[in-house]
């Protein structure tokens, strides 16, 4: 059996679920024990329950054709939510082994961290926050949580995939303790309270670093590949520039574009070796002993050393101003705006052209029935939306590019 470190989330002693299901091991439907339907679904503790619930979801499979960084590329292979989700897993269970933390629990955060993006990334989400002004705005992280526990409905005894207090407190603070929570998230707060003025786990601090670790340098190669960025304006960054003579001395023979990977590979190792460095150097530091240590500490336990923390804000500005903000990728994200705008419009004014199950449960009043709105388009596909677009105005509003992180 594996051994945890005791700072690390316990699936025995988690807080629950909102609905009771029985024991983990007996039961994952709540029918009874007698029906032994944990037997015929397999022996796993509650947080690997949570994990396979995200893996099985329609909303994680829609993550497949959602905007990462370029919209609808032409390109195989371009990261999109899904890849970028699965290359997060990887690296936060590395962290989590190293620390003695539950790889589990850091896995499922991980895979499940980007469900409430709406299409076309974050241009998709500055649309609907528009749109929504009047009716408590939108949120992709708090729609992540809405999305997981009422929109998903597989079970045949309640809305969401009923997951752990662990797995939604993760989701909910993992960048940090929340004070003005935004409508969806008190909605959340008020079914299951998750402690929104403390900080989460060590498993979901992790998560979260795991998520800028790699993005920052994924999306790097996906800017080199699509001609975008190049290695020499990257080496305007020391510690880049100081990475890349390392490798280029390492391989002096080698053509530079293959060595471009090699950059990205040492990037994320020094990032993860950073990270395990500095979170092993805080938890003695501060004496942390238990998750409950982790919750109380009053800061961030799991990140950068504040050196690496500079040197990758220092990068994500580079990737703003070179990438994101690069003139084709806000031509495209206007475009994204336009079409999520467009619909929203559309089936304000006209909700029959929904599909009959979401068109058929509108709310009548308001904000209730702007919001049903926004979780019928949070849902979309990129793909799906630019054809909805098209057949309700004859046209498509954008093409490929890339659109705001």
């Amino acid at each position: 059996m594996t051994r945890f470190a005791s700072y690390a989330s316990d699936p025995q002693q988690s807080r629950g679920r909102r609905y009771d299901e029985g024991r983990a091991d007996k039961s994952d439907a709540g029918v009874g024990a007698s029906d032994n339907i944990g037997a015929i679904r397999g022996p796993r503790d509650d947080f690997q329950r949570d994990r396979d619930r995200i893996i099985h979801s329609i909303a994680f499979r829609r993550l497949r054709h959602k905007t990462q960084v370029f919209v609808a590329p032409d390109g195989d292979h371009y990261r999109v939510r899904l890849t970028h989700s699965l290359e997060v897993a990887q690296i936060g269970r590395t962290i989590a082994r190293a620390l003695g933390l539950n790889e589990d629990l850091t896995e499922a955060l991980c895979l499940a961290h980007d469900i409430g993006h709406p299409p076309f990334g974050h241009a998709g989400e500055y649309a609907l926050q528009d749109a929504l002004a009047d009716y408590g705005g939108f949120d992709h992280n708090a729609h992540t949580i809405r999305t997981l526990t009422r929109l998903e409905r597989p079970y045949p005894r309640w809305d969401g995939l009923n997951l752990t207090w662990e797995m939604l407190e993760g989701l909910a603070k993992h960048n940090g303790p929340v004070l003005k929570p935004t409508w969806a998230l008190a909605e959340a707060d008020a079914d299951m309270p998750l402690d929104l003025e403390s900080w989460p786990s060590l498993e979901a601090q992790i998560a979260a670093v795991a998520d800028d670790i790699a993005y920052d340098n994924h999306d790097i190669d996906d800017g080199i590949r699509a001609g975008l960025l190049s290695i020499d304006q990257l080496l305007i960054l020391p510690f880049i520039a100081e990475r890349w003579t390392a490798i280029c001395t390492r391989y002096p023979e080698v053509d530079r574009d293959r060595l471009i990977p090699e950059l990205v590979r040492d990037q994320i190792g020094l990032m993860v070796n950073n990270v395990i460095e500095t979170t092993r150097q805080r938890i003695s530091e501060a004496g942390i002993v238990t998750v409950d240590d982790v919750r109380g500490a009053g800061r961030m336990i799991g990140g950068f050393s504040d050196d690496m923390a500079a040197n990758e804000r220092t990068l994500k500005k580079f990737m703003y101003d070179n990438l994101y903000n690069h003139p084709e990728q806000m031509a495209a994200a206007q475009n994204a705006q336009i079409i999520v705008a467009d619909l929203v419009a559309a089936y304000r004014d006209k909700p029959e052209l929904m599909p009959e199950s979401w068109a058929a449960t509108l709310p009548g009043g308001e904000p209730e029935r702007m919001r049903h709105i926004a979780d019928f388009m949070a849902g979309m596909t990129d793909r799906y939306a630019s054809n909805c677009h098209a057949e309700i105005f004859g046209r498509k509003a954008a093409g490929s590019g890339v659109v705001t992180r």
